[in-house]
This record gives structure tokens, sequence and C-alpha cells, in this order.
């Protein structure tokens, strides 16, 4: 299991987002993650390599890919408690590299999300949620 100082705290608040600090770099964390969301018989809708998108038009960034990701089993009962949580559906992940060279997977936070969306009536769905974006998290960013 992490420890807690690979996660950071605030989980930005404001922002909803959590962080996780990876011990590999953007295209292993990827790949780990990718494969750890095949295993538990996740949807793969896609794979966004920011960086490349940037290339293509001379310009860069740093490496930073979107994986974007879902259950629809879980994610339909979202939307049937709060049809405006589609908008935040499927799930992503952000894998990115900071100035200090950093690699962070960075997630939505399913509690930011109920708020944002006054969910009610999904706590079992959302507590379900936030366990499983963890371990898949944690699986991705540990050695």
């Amino acid at each position: 299991m992490a420890d807690l100082t690979d996660k950071i705290a605030s989980k930005q608040a404001d922002q909803g987002i959590i962080h996780i600090r990876s011990h590999h770099t953007v295209s292993k964390t990827s790949e780990r993650l990718v494969n750890a969301l095949q295993a538990k018989g996740m949807t793969l809708f896609t794979r966004i390599d920011h960086a490349a998108g940037a290339q293509s038009v001379g310009q860069s960034l740093p490496p930073t890919e979107l994986v974007v990701f879902g259950n629809p089993k879980v994610g339909t009962r979202l939307m049937q408690c709060s049809p405006t949580t589609a908008i935040d559906l499927p799930q992503k992940a952000l894998i990115w590299r900071d100035k200090a060279g950093q690699v962070w997977l960075s997630y939505n936070d399913p509690q930011y999300l109920a708020k944002r969306h006054h969910i009610e009536g999904c706590g079992e769905v959302l507590a379900k949620i936030e366990q499983a974006l963890s371990q898949f998290a944690q699986a991705a960013t540990q050695p």
C-alpha cells in the first residue's frame, strides 16, 4: 500500500482532483493503468496523447496522457441518481509530468462529483467507485 505522502492530501478541494505520485514514467504509468483496468473488465474508451497532439501543431508539452474508461453498469447508476453526472462520465485519468520531472496520476474525486451534481441515494455506488479508482491508481503508480 502506498505511503500517504504519495497522495496530495488536499485533493484540491475547489477543483475536486485527486493526485497520486507515480514511481514510473508517464508511458509506463499509463500502460500499468490500462492493464489494471482491463484485468478488472473495465471498458477502455480511448487514450489521448496530448504531447503528441501538441507536437503535431509544432508545439510542445511534457508527456501527458489521458485514459478514458468506465463501467456502464456503475456509470448508469450515477446518471440515474443525477442525469448531469453524464457530463463527467466516463471516468478519466490524467497521467502527466510536472516541471520538476515528477509523474502524477490525477482523477476526479467521486465525492466532488457527488456535490457538483447533487447526487443523492447513490452512496454505495460512490463508495465502490472511490475504492476502485484508488485501487487502479495504486496499481498504476506504485513500484
